[in-house]
């Protein structure tokens, strides 16, 4: 006699009853061996900061080789900077982003962003880099904002306490709304609390480090803005 497993299987009662060899009482061994306990279903991504989706998307201004992924939300909410920084087209102005952040953050957080752009070649008005020490601090920051197209927020907790008390952060910010070319990123705070302090720059999504590393949004934003 042969076992007939080969060709037709233990799986079912039936098969295993009608094997010549092992019959009914091999079956209960051999189901139990097979059944797949240590499988998982497999788990979803993560939404953006926008507002969730799958990390399927690829962006138009994304290059084919981009190590980035990105959420359908995300390139939704980024879609309107593009399509501006197209518009301009290639500029002659010194920088191509002024990085607007809190007086609290420019040595931790803001430092850290600035330097992950600048290794991305993203050059960046930066005021602990680009204010000259004994200059008027508020016409420095007026040349910087003359000098760069485009604005980038970070927004943080320390950020939403300077715009609630009228700080050098909120003049820095009205003048990058009015141009309607502002990339926010929040740090430490969702979109609904900056809608709470400020719902005009609240209604514009774009990144959060809650969904992507500091490192990450980096890169992202070089693509957005590369011509």
């Amino acid at each position: 006699m042969q076992c007939t497993a080969p060709r037709q299987g233990h799986r079912t009662a039936s098969g295993a009853a009608a094997c010549p060899v092992h019959g009914r009482s091999s079956y209960r061994s051999y189901s139990s061996y097979a059944s797949p306990s240590y499988y998982s279903p497999p788990t979803p991504s993560r939404g953006s900061g926008g507002g969730g989706g799958s990390r399927s998307t690829r962006p138009r201004w994304s290059p084919a080789n981009s190590p980035v992924t990105y959420t359908s939300s995300e390139v939704a909410a980024l879609d309107r900077y593009r399509s501006k920084v197209e518009a301009i087209g290639p500029r002659a102005e010194s920088y191509d982003l002024f990085l607007c952040h809190a007086w609290d953050d420019r040595r931790g957080t803001a430092t850290e962003l600035h330097n992950l752009l600048e290794a991305e070649n993203v050059s960046v008005w930066f005021s602990e880099k680009d204010i000259i020490l004994g200059q008027p601090f508020m016409r420095e920051i007026d040349k910087g904002l003359a000098k760069a197209p485009i604005g980038l927020v970070l927004i943080t907790p320390a950020f939403l306490k300077r715009v609630q008390s009228g700080g050098v952060s909120e003049k820095e910010l009205s003048e990058l709304l009015s141009r309607d070319l502002l990339i926010p990123v929040a740090h430490g705070v969702t979109y609904d609390e900056v809608r709470s302090v400020s719902p005009l720059l609240g209604s514009r999504n774009g990144l959060s480090t809650d969904e992507d590393s500091m490192e990450t949004i980096a890169t992202k934003i070089a693509e957005l803005i590369a011509l």
